[in-house]
């Protein structure tokens, strides 16, 4: 399986920074996954919550400060301020892939467009079917992944009509229903998250998931 460092390994580094990004690379990471939406002056940054109060030394929301302002922060002690997705591709080693995880509908075209003029291998993913259609209509070359954490989302079928490569379900959707079997059937591969067990990693082993999302860059056992 492939391991994905969510967020850059979130439990072991600053999560969405730059230190994070070196961090998972040299740590057998596969993938990176990371967060962006757009700031007050415009820029695409990496980060996860609509504020900036949980993870940095600031408060307010991302998308009433300007790029020069979240870079002046300090990420979870760390002295890492928040990047831009243009310093995050600029910084990525050949060896690790990138998921792009959109957390607003009006930030994927420009998102989309940007990744399919990456050198390097990298998808776009999202809850959001309505970004998904937004990403493959802005940059059809570039893979996209269907995020979801409820069967009544129609996991498979779903991404199917929306042309994602990969389903990105929560764990225990595998463990409960016949997903990866279908999405293998459909040609889509599985990635699940977010995975802090061994043993819950063996058993999605056992039912075929192709990459696990974690927190911890030791869950597979490397």
């Amino acid at each position: 399986m492939r391991l994905i460092a969510h967020r850059g390994f979130a439990d072991e580094a600053p999560e969405n920074t730059l230190a994070a990004l070196e961090h998972a690379a040299s740590s057998d990471a596969d993938v990176m996954e990371l967060d962006v939406r757009r700031c007050a002056s415009g820029e695409v940054v990496v980060h996860h919550d609509g504020t900036v109060d949980r993870v940095t030394d600031g408060t307010g929301r991302v998308a009433d400060l300007t790029r020069d302002e979240l870079a002046a922060l300090d990420v979870l002690g760390s002295g890492e301020g928040v990047p831009t997705l243009d310093e995050v591709l600029d910084a990525v080693p050949d060896s690790l892939a990138l998921n792009v995880e959109c957390k607003e509908v009006g930030v994927t075209s420009e998102v989309a467009e940007t990744l399919a003029s990456h050198d390097g291998d990298a998808m776009l993913s999202s809850f959001e079917q309505a970004a998904l259609a937004e990403a493959r209509d802005a940059a059809p070359s570039v893979p996209t992944a269907f995020l979801t954490d409820s069967l009544r989302n129609r996991p498979v079928a779903t991404a199917v009509e929306l042309g994602c490569d990969y389903v990105h379900p929560h764990y225990f959707l595998p463990l409960l229903s016949k997903l990866v079997p279908r999405a293998h059937d459909a040609g889509i591969e599985v990635n699940v998250w977010t995975v802090h067990s061994p043993s819950i990693v063996r058993l999605l082993g056992l039912c075929g998931v192709d990459g696990v999302v974690s927190d911890r860059s030791d869950v597979l056992g490397r």
